[in-house]
């Protein structure tokens, strides 16, 4: 803007130009002069005020940016609480050399309070009695004596109690955060994994993660057990991690065990502890637990459960589908995830590796050890669950190795059979191969027809099915014959999936099995009987043969 005018200290004004910087007016004067700086006063939307002068161009500082940047102020410099704010440095600058600051006095309510009268005649008294009570029952108990509070009303009432508890209220307990040193602390806890839904073979697969890791370097073991909380497991599990380490830290802490320790008695308790301590003793460890009811005295490990499962997750989606073949490929892609997480902490793990006291030569035990007698079932019972064996065994007394996924039986000091293992409190009651009585069975076949455990003894969903159809269609007798022919033809040919199969495609198209169209169809092929001619030898041929050796 120009101007002849001169200004108040005399010199002669050809432009102006409004500069914000500093938040003051600066006049250029004509060639010769020296600029002057005059304060101005302007009072803005914002609640601001300064010297007047024209309006700035471009967008303005809103209160919300200015309260982000004085808040940002306390801890940072002027250019970095600006770029948080949202406006220039040079913004940041002006409002630091400036007495212009958002409205400090909060506005007063607009609309009248619901809880006058009640809040301080009612609900105080209590919190002081009960401070700990909830701000939901506290809702309830006020729209039952005043019905007439709207329903809006909670959440004030849970933001008042909120911040009179926070003035009033009792101490809370107070989280000591922990400094980790390397080779010092390896920790290990169970965590459930129902909710990933992971099946074998479209079977839900109920199981949980023994969850091994370092507190420093951060490495990482998963172990799946298909059991419950066991020292069983956690002992495999332990020493598997260990392995995978190379190296023994000095303390090792868990939880409580709580659920191992369930329904167990005294000494049996006794016992677990002192096994506990035996397995850490064996390999120069610390025990420690965690108290009762205390997870974040275990966080180094509780807090990793969420991550891990969160890295599972993501990886069943890029995968496409929760469901795997067997367990070990369950177990393999387990392990690849947790590698990987692990290759992220390589230079903190090897560089804790090196702190680490080494791996004694053999392994502790990691099996409950129990005697079971074969009974004339050809089988035996292990905490609630029958199990079969080959009928040979019938009247001996076998030494058993209960694993978290199997037992191991020995007949002295030989090893006789491997079983997988069930649980009873998940629904197992029966571990049965048709393979070890399938003999005796097609002996006596009506024994199917009463038979305890007859559901576990059909392998596979289509001998079931066919034997529920042949049983509505044929009658008892019949459908049990039949069910034990397909049984033995599946064991005698080692066809169990073929015939399965079969039986499936036979009952989808409305039709029964029949065992020996079934049989004919997986019969071997002849070979046929090689026709051999055998030449026998002479007395001179024998002669011959002796003057041609040596003396």
């Amino acid at each position: 803007e120009s101007s002849d005018n001169q200004d108040e200290n005399g010199c002669e004004v050809n432009s102006r130009i409004w500069d914000w910087i500093g938040w003051h007016v600066v006049d250029w004067p004509a060639p010769g002069g020296r600029p002057v700086r005059r304060p101005r006063r302007v009072v803005d939307n914002r609640g601001f005020s300064d010297q007047r002068g024209p309006s700035m161009p471009g967008p303005h500082v809103t209160e919300r940016q200015m309260r982000i940047y004085m808040k940002q102020r306390q801890s940072e410099p002027p250019a970095v609480a600006a770029a948080r704010a949202g406006f220039s440095a040079a913004t940041a600058y002006r409002v630091e050399s400036s007495e212009r600051r958002p409205r400090g006095a909060p506005r007063g309510r607009r609309r009248p309070d619901p809880l006058e009268g009640i809040f301080e005649e009612e609900i105080v008294p209590i919190l002081e009695k009960a401070p700990g009570v909830r701000a939901v029952w506290l809702y309830e108990e006020l729209t039952r004596l005043h019905p007439e509070l709207p329903s809006g009303v909670r959440r004030t009432l849970e933001r008042r109690v909120r911040a009179w508890k926070a003035e009033h209220g009792p101490e809370r307990e107070v989280m000591f955060r922990q400094i980790a040193e390397p080779g010092v602390m390896g920790l290990s806890d169970f965590t459930d994994m129902s909710a990933a839904r992971i099946t074998l073979s479209t079977e839900r697969l109920d199981h949980r993660l023994f969850h091994f890791r370092m507190a420093y370097s951060g490495f990482e073991h998963a172990h799946v057990v298909l059991g419950g909380e066991s020292l069983a497991a956690l002992a495999e599990g332990l020493q598997d991690a260990l392995r995978e380490l190379g190296g023994v830290p000095r303390e090792h802490r868990t939880d409580s065990l709580s659920a191992a320790f369930r329904n167990l008695g005294r000494d049996a308790a006794e016992d677990l502890t002192l096994r506990y301590a035996e397995l850490c003793s064996h390999y120069g460890m610390r025990p420690s637990r965690n108290n009762p009811g205390r997870a974040h005295e275990n966080g180094s490990v509780e807090s990793a459960h969420g991550h891990l499962k969160r890295a599972l997750s993501d990886a069943l989606l890029v995968r496409g589908s929760r469901d795997f073949d067997d367990l070990a490929g369950y177990r393999r892609f387990i392990a690849e995830l947790v590698s990987r997480r692990n290759a992220r902490n390589r230079s903190r793990i090897d560089a804790e590796r090196k702190l680490l006291s080494p791996l004694p030569v053999r392994r502790a035990s990691d099996f409950d050890e129990t005697w079971v007698q074969v009974t004339s079932a050809s089988g035996f019972t292990f905490r609630r669950v029958f199990y079969t064996v080959p009928s040979r065994l019938i009247g001996h007394r076998l030494r058993l190795h209960a694993h978290d996924d199997r037992l191991e039986l020995f007949m002295g000091s030989t090893p006789v059979q491997t079983l997988p293992r069930g649980h009873a409190g998940r629904g197992t009651r029966h571990v049965v191969d048709y393979r070890h009585v399938i003999h005796s069975l097609r002996r006596k076949p009506m024994a199917l027809k009463g038979l305890a455990y007859r559901d576990a003894l059909f392998p596979r969903e289509e001998f079931r099915r066919a034997h529920d159809a042949l049983l509505e269609r044929l009658g008892e007798r019949a459908a049990c014959r039949a069910s034990v022919a397909l049984l033995h033809l599946a064991h005698t040919r080692g066809c169990e999936a073929e015939l399965a199969a079969r039986i499936g495609e036979d009952l989808g198209a409305g039709r029964l099995p029949d065992p020996d169209a079934l049989r004919a169809l997986f019969a071997p092929a002849d070979p046929g009987i090689p026709e051999v001619t055998v030449r026998l030898g002479t007395l001179s041929d024998y002669d011959e043969l002796l003057a041609g050796s040596p003396t």
